[in-house]
Protein backbone atom coordinates (compact mmCIF):
# COMPACT_ATOMS: atom_id res chain seq x y z
CA UNK A 1 0.00 0.00 0.00
CA UNK A 2 0.94 3.60 -0.82
CA UNK A 3 1.32 6.44 1.75
CA UNK A 4 -1.86 7.97 0.66
CA UNK A 5 -3.58 4.96 0.81
CA UNK A 6 -2.52 4.62 4.60
CA UNK A 7 -3.74 7.77 5.47
CA UNK A 8 -6.88 8.00 3.58
CA UNK A 9 -7.52 4.89 5.89
CA UNK A 10 -6.55 6.34 8.98
CA UNK A 11 -8.93 9.54 8.33
CA UNK A 12 -11.75 6.93 7.79
CA UNK A 13 -11.12 4.93 10.87
CA UNK A 14 -10.94 7.76 13.21
CA UNK A 15 -14.14 8.98 12.35
CA UNK A 16 -15.88 5.82 12.36
CA UNK A 17 -14.13 5.66 16.02
CA UNK A 18 -15.33 8.89 16.87
CA UNK A 19 -18.94 8.07 16.16
CA UNK A 20 -18.69 4.72 17.74
CA UNK A 21 -17.49 6.45 20.72
CA UNK A 22 -20.07 8.91 20.52
CA UNK A 23 -22.95 6.42 20.14
CA UNK A 24 -21.97 3.97 23.32
CA UNK A 25 -20.81 6.67 25.81
CA UNK A 26 -17.65 6.99 27.80
CA UNK A 27 -18.58 4.26 30.54
CA UNK A 28 -18.89 1.73 27.99
CA UNK A 29 -16.95 -0.88 28.42
CA UNK A 30 -14.74 -2.36 25.61
CA UNK A 31 -14.93 -6.19 25.09
CA UNK A 32 -11.72 -6.41 23.52
CA UNK A 33 -10.10 -4.42 26.60
CA UNK A 34 -11.42 -5.43 29.81
CA UNK A 35 -9.65 -3.07 31.94
CA UNK A 36 -10.68 -0.03 29.90
CA UNK A 37 -13.88 1.84 29.49
CA UNK A 38 -14.63 4.31 26.04
CA UNK A 39 -12.95 6.94 27.90
CA UNK A 40 -9.92 4.93 28.41
CA UNK A 41 -10.00 3.76 24.60
CA UNK A 42 -10.60 7.49 23.20
CA UNK A 43 -7.83 9.10 25.86
CA UNK A 44 -5.18 6.41 24.71
CA UNK A 45 -5.57 6.78 20.90
CA UNK A 46 -6.63 10.39 20.99
CA UNK A 47 -2.87 10.80 22.76
CA UNK A 48 -1.12 8.54 20.75
CA UNK A 49 -2.34 10.42 17.40
CA UNK A 50 -0.83 13.30 19.07
CA UNK A 51 2.59 11.59 19.93
CA UNK A 52 2.82 10.55 16.49
CA UNK A 53 1.66 13.48 14.68
CA UNK A 54 4.94 15.64 16.64
CA UNK A 55 7.86 12.77 15.64
CA UNK A 56 6.46 14.26 11.77
CA UNK A 57 5.30 17.83 12.70
CA UNK A 58 8.78 19.01 14.89
CA UNK A 59 11.10 16.19 12.74
CA UNK A 60 12.12 14.84 16.17
CA UNK A 61 14.92 12.03 15.84
CA UNK A 62 14.49 10.27 19.38
CA UNK A 63 11.86 9.00 21.44
CA UNK A 64 10.12 11.44 23.40
CA UNK A 65 8.21 11.17 27.10
CA UNK A 66 4.86 10.07 26.77
CA UNK A 67 1.93 12.44 27.51
CA UNK A 68 -1.52 10.94 28.47
CA UNK A 69 -2.78 13.70 29.33
CA UNK A 70 -6.70 14.72 27.96
CA UNK A 71 -9.54 16.44 28.83
CA UNK A 72 -12.83 15.96 30.94
CA UNK A 73 -15.58 13.62 29.70
CA UNK A 74 -17.19 16.52 27.85
CA UNK A 75 -14.79 17.45 25.75
CA UNK A 76 -13.21 14.36 25.54
CA UNK A 77 -14.79 12.83 22.30
CA UNK A 78 -14.41 16.66 20.81
CA UNK A 79 -10.67 16.58 21.85
CA UNK A 80 -10.11 13.24 19.76
CA UNK A 81 -11.85 14.19 16.33
CA UNK A 82 -9.45 17.17 17.07
CA UNK A 83 -5.83 15.01 18.01
CA UNK A 84 -6.99 13.00 14.92
CA UNK A 85 -7.22 15.73 13.00
CA UNK A 86 -4.58 17.07 13.19
CA UNK A 87 -2.53 13.70 12.68
CA UNK A 88 -4.26 13.33 9.33
CA UNK A 89 -3.33 17.00 8.21
CA UNK A 90 0.27 16.75 9.66
CA UNK A 91 0.69 13.58 7.30
CA UNK A 92 -0.90 15.34 4.48
CA UNK A 93 1.41 18.01 4.22
CA UNK A 94 4.94 16.18 5.30
CA UNK A 95 7.65 15.74 2.48
CA UNK A 96 8.40 12.56 1.11
CA UNK A 97 11.49 12.86 2.62
CA UNK A 98 10.78 13.98 6.49
CA UNK A 99 13.28 12.27 8.68
CA UNK A 100 11.99 11.58 12.07
CA UNK A 101 12.37 8.92 14.93
CA UNK A 102 10.52 5.39 14.03
CA UNK A 103 10.18 2.27 15.74
CA UNK A 104 10.18 -0.36 13.00
CA UNK A 105 11.35 -0.62 9.61
CA UNK A 106 9.93 0.96 6.72
CA UNK A 107 10.91 2.48 3.75
CA UNK A 108 10.61 6.20 5.10
CA UNK A 109 9.47 7.36 8.37
CA UNK A 110 6.52 9.04 6.53
CA UNK A 111 5.26 5.14 5.47
CA UNK A 112 6.42 4.29 9.01
CA UNK A 113 3.92 6.67 10.47
CA UNK A 114 0.97 6.31 8.11
CA UNK A 115 0.88 2.82 8.15
CA UNK A 116 1.36 2.67 12.07
CA UNK A 117 -1.82 4.78 12.53
CA UNK A 118 -3.97 3.65 10.21
CA UNK A 119 -3.47 0.53 12.35
CA UNK A 120 -3.30 1.67 15.36
CA UNK A 121 -6.58 3.25 14.55
CA UNK A 122 -8.66 1.19 13.07
CA UNK A 123 -7.48 -1.92 15.71
CA UNK A 124 -9.23 1.03 17.98
CA UNK A 125 -12.10 1.32 15.98
CA UNK A 126 -13.13 -1.88 16.10
CA UNK A 127 -13.03 -1.91 19.81
CA UNK A 128 -15.14 1.42 19.93
CA UNK A 129 -17.24 -0.59 17.56
CA UNK A 130 -17.34 -3.76 19.98
CA UNK A 131 -18.15 -1.25 22.75
CA UNK A 132 -21.53 -0.24 20.36
CA UNK A 133 -22.65 -3.85 20.08
CA UNK A 134 -23.08 -2.30 16.60
CA UNK A 135 -22.22 -4.54 13.53
CA UNK A 136 -18.34 -3.85 12.95
CA UNK A 137 -17.16 -1.58 9.63
CA UNK A 138 -14.98 -4.51 7.62
CA UNK A 139 -11.31 -4.09 7.24
CA UNK A 140 -10.55 -4.17 3.61
CA UNK A 141 -8.58 -7.26 2.46
CA UNK A 142 -5.12 -5.59 1.34
CA UNK A 143 -4.94 -3.69 4.50
CA UNK A 144 -6.01 -6.58 6.80
CA UNK A 145 -2.86 -8.56 5.33
CA UNK A 146 -0.62 -5.27 5.24
CA UNK A 147 -1.81 -5.19 9.16
CA UNK A 148 -0.98 -9.21 9.79
CA UNK A 149 2.72 -8.40 8.57
CA UNK A 150 2.98 -5.51 10.47
CA UNK A 151 1.92 -7.53 13.39
CA UNK A 152 4.58 -10.30 12.79
CA UNK A 153 7.38 -8.78 11.05
CA UNK A 154 7.70 -6.04 13.18
CA UNK A 155 6.18 -5.64 16.36
CA UNK A 156 6.42 -9.74 17.02
CA UNK A 157 10.39 -10.09 15.76
CA UNK A 158 11.09 -7.35 18.72
CA UNK A 159 12.75 -8.25 22.02
CA UNK A 160 10.13 -7.40 23.79
CA UNK A 161 7.55 -10.27 22.36
CA UNK A 162 6.13 -12.58 24.62
CA UNK A 163 5.36 -15.33 22.26
CA UNK A 164 8.15 -17.80 23.36
CA UNK A 165 8.07 -21.13 22.96
CA UNK A 166 10.48 -23.64 25.75
CA UNK A 167 11.77 -25.77 22.49
CA UNK A 168 11.57 -24.93 18.94
CA UNK A 169 8.10 -24.45 16.86
CA UNK A 170 6.56 -23.26 13.92
CA UNK A 171 3.29 -21.62 13.41
CA UNK A 172 2.12 -20.69 9.82
CA UNK A 173 -0.53 -17.78 9.16
CA UNK A 174 -2.01 -18.30 5.58
CA UNK A 175 -4.34 -15.40 4.18
CA UNK A 176 -6.02 -17.69 1.63
CA UNK A 177 -7.95 -14.34 -0.36
CA UNK A 178 -4.45 -12.41 -0.62
CA UNK A 179 -1.68 -12.75 -2.67
CA UNK A 180 1.80 -13.67 -0.85
CA UNK A 181 -0.17 -13.94 2.72
CA UNK A 182 2.05 -16.23 3.66
CA UNK A 183 3.99 -15.84 7.00
CA UNK A 184 6.49 -18.97 8.97
CA UNK A 185 6.81 -17.96 12.45
CA UNK A 186 9.59 -19.84 13.95
CA UNK A 187 9.20 -19.70 17.76
CA UNK A 188 11.84 -20.81 20.49
CA UNK A 189 13.09 -18.97 23.58
CA UNK A 190 14.05 -16.26 21.88
CA UNK A 191 11.57 -13.08 20.05
CA UNK A 192 10.44 -14.65 17.44
CA UNK A 193 11.86 -15.15 13.33
CA UNK A 194 9.37 -14.25 10.49
CA UNK A 195 9.87 -15.40 6.98
CA UNK A 196 7.15 -14.60 4.42
CA UNK A 197 6.27 -17.13 1.64
CA UNK A 198 8.72 -19.90 2.38
CA UNK A 199 7.41 -23.65 1.86
CA UNK A 200 7.69 -26.51 4.48
CA UNK A 201 5.49 -27.79 7.19
CA UNK A 202 4.60 -26.20 10.19
CA UNK A 203 3.48 -27.28 13.73
CA UNK A 204 0.56 -25.46 13.73
CA UNK A 205 -1.22 -23.21 10.49
CA UNK A 206 -3.78 -20.70 11.05
CA UNK A 207 -5.26 -20.11 7.75
CA UNK A 208 -8.84 -17.85 6.53
CA UNK A 209 -9.40 -14.13 4.77
CA UNK A 210 -6.70 -11.31 5.66
CA UNK A 211 -9.56 -9.81 7.70
CA UNK A 212 -10.24 -12.67 9.94
CA UNK A 213 -7.10 -13.10 10.49
CA UNK A 214 -6.23 -9.35 11.00
CA UNK A 215 -8.77 -9.20 13.82
CA UNK A 216 -7.94 -12.62 15.29
CA UNK A 217 -4.08 -11.94 15.73
CA UNK A 218 -4.47 -8.68 16.89
CA UNK A 219 -6.90 -10.07 19.67
CA UNK A 220 -9.91 -8.11 18.38
CA UNK A 221 -11.82 -11.12 17.14
CA UNK A 222 -12.20 -14.78 17.21
CA UNK A 223 -10.50 -17.82 15.76
CA UNK A 224 -14.32 -19.41 14.31
CA UNK A 225 -13.84 -18.14 10.56
CA UNK A 226 -10.19 -19.69 10.86
CA UNK A 227 -8.89 -22.80 10.07
CA UNK A 228 -6.45 -24.37 12.29
CA UNK A 229 -4.20 -27.36 11.29
CA UNK A 230 -1.82 -29.63 14.03
CA UNK A 231 -0.63 -28.25 17.25
CA UNK A 232 -3.68 -25.76 18.28
CA UNK A 233 -2.00 -25.47 21.71
CA UNK A 234 0.06 -22.25 19.43
CA UNK A 235 -2.68 -20.95 18.91
CA UNK A 236 -3.20 -20.75 22.66
CA UNK A 237 0.21 -19.47 23.23
CA UNK A 238 -0.44 -16.71 20.96
CA UNK A 239 -3.55 -15.83 22.47
CA UNK A 240 -2.43 -15.24 26.06
CA UNK A 241 0.93 -13.82 25.01
CA UNK A 242 0.80 -11.98 22.04
CA UNK A 243 -1.80 -8.91 23.16
CA UNK A 244 0.08 -5.66 21.84
CA UNK A 245 -2.91 -2.27 22.87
Amino acid sequence: METEAFIATLRREGQLLADAAQRSGLDAPVPPCPQWQVRDLVRHTGAVHRWAAAFVAERRTAPVEWDESAPDDDALVGWYRTMHSGLVGTLEAAPADTECWTFLPAPSPLAFWARRQAHETTVHRVDAQSAVGAERSPVETVFAADGVDELLTGFHVRKRSQVRTDRPRTLRVLAHDHPGGDWLVHLSPQPPVVERGVPGDADCTIGGPAEALYLALWNRGPYDGLSVAGDDALVDLWQRTSAVI
